[in-house]
């Protein structure tokens, strides 16, 4: 299927229902989430970064992160987004070489952060406008004008400013990166309901959140109006527990039990298979 009509899809699954999308981290997670029903696959940057041995937060280069895009790409037939950290990069150039990159990758979204590193501060509203812009300019200049930006906002998830002041900070971030071509507004950090409730109601873009055990179900947050729900690093942290877990318990007792419930080898080799 060509980029424009995956792109399309991607668009479709955001006005049709509330989008639920379990985060991959290599091609494998990928496969899986695709077989299991997921329409579209989101990528996590701290996973994709941990699966190359790398930490989170622009531990890769530009490069290495749109190859391990695009072998995640190349075993699903669904849309892929893609989560672009900062733009590797502060400039509005570093963002349209990293969006030229992903396209080439063959993914059809993004997600793009306002945060100039891991725990702030953030880029400016005009700053980040820029950026937007350079980002929606570039996939056009792509060829793929239809490229879903899903732009993300850390106010809440690094605790910006006074609290009283938070949601007044991301709604006028909304409405700036809305008008610079954004397609989604996510808020990590933010699960409370009646905030939420707010938001979704005066936000001019659609709202993403991030859940983890103990948040809200997506019935609770589809009640609220959120569009958009995935789950980060969270799939990527368990199956590492797991790893750990399992070589724990082997090294120590030289018992298995770790290991049960495991995919089946023919199972997970044929989600690969091309």
């Amino acid at each position: 299927m060509s980029a424009t009509r995956l792109a399309e899809r991607l668009r479709a699954l955001h006005t049709d229902h509330t989008l639920v999308l379990p985060n991959a981290w290599d091609a494998a997670s990928a496969a899986l989430i695709a077989r299991a029903g997921a329409p579209a696959i989101a990528t996590t940057s701290g996973g994709v970064a941990w699966s190359a041995g790398r930490p989170d937060g622009h531990g890769l280069t530009r490069e290495e992160m749109a190859e391990l895009v695009a072998r995640i790409v190349r075993v699903v037939d669904v849309p892929v987004t893609a989560d672009i950290e900062g733009g590797y990069g502060p400039s509005e150039a570093d963002v349209a070489a990293t969006v030229r990159a992903i396209v080439e990758a063959g993914a059809v979204g993004i997600n793009l952060e306002d945060s100039t590193a891991p725990g702030g501060p953030l880029f400016d509203v005009p700053a980040q406008v820029g950026r937007v812009r350079a980002a929606r300019d570039a996939a056009t200049a792509a060829g793929l004008p239809e490229l879903w930006i899903n732009i993300r906002t850390d106010v809440y998830l690094f605790g910006i400013g006074e609290p009283e002041g938070r949601l007044d900070d991301v709604l006028t971030r909304a409405g700036a990166y809305a008008a610079a071509g954004a397609d989604s507004l996510f808020v990590p950090g933010l699960i409370d309901l009646e905030t939420l409730r707010v938001l979704v109601k005066e936000s001019p873009l659609p709202v993403n959140v991030m859940v983890w055990p103990g948040a809200p179900t997506v019935a609770e947050l589809e009640a609220v109006g959120v569009r958009r729900i995935s789950v980060g690093t969270a799939i990527a942290q368990g199956a590492y527990a797991v790893a750990q877990r399992a070589a724990v318990e082997l090294l120590e007792h030289g018992t298995y039990t770790a290991l049960e419930g495991g995919l089946d080898f023919g199972a997970l080799n044929s989600a690969v298979t091309a």
